[in-house]
């Protein structure tokens, strides 16, 4: 476990935004990474999906990672900011967006209005 836990490490410190995901960001295979992927593409963020279905040890090693027990988990510049629901809280309040500002992330499209 401690190589995929290595490989994992490596990726989220890797990326300035990087998205545990079940499927791809073309292709999500459940309805709350399809949520993460529709939020982080309304705001225009680049992001880097990995799809937890291609080993089962990338999906436990994850869950090992983050203490998290569900996915998706998205992580921003190396800090886990939580799942789908956590996420799109944020997103409805208008405060994921200055959340990316605050990490340095650029965002192309403005929150909706509260």
């Amino acid at each position: 476990m401690a190589g995929i836990i290595d490989w994992i490490d490596n990726e989220v410190k890797a990326n300035d935004v990087v998205v545990f995901m079940k499927g791809t960001p073309d292709f999500p295979q459940c309805g709350f990474s399809g949520q993460v992927v529709q939020i982080l593409n309304y705001l225009g963020v680049e992001y880097k999906g990995v799809n937890v279905l291609s080993s089962d040890e990338l999906r436990t090693g994850i869950k090992e990672y983050g203490s998290w027990p569900t996915i998706p988990q998205v992580y921003v510049k190396g800090e886990f900011v939580g799942g789908c629901d956590i996420l799109r809280e944020m997103f409805q309040a208008g405060e994921l967006q200055d959340f990316f500002g605050d990490k340095g992330v650029a965002v192309t499209a403005a929150a909706p209005a509260a």
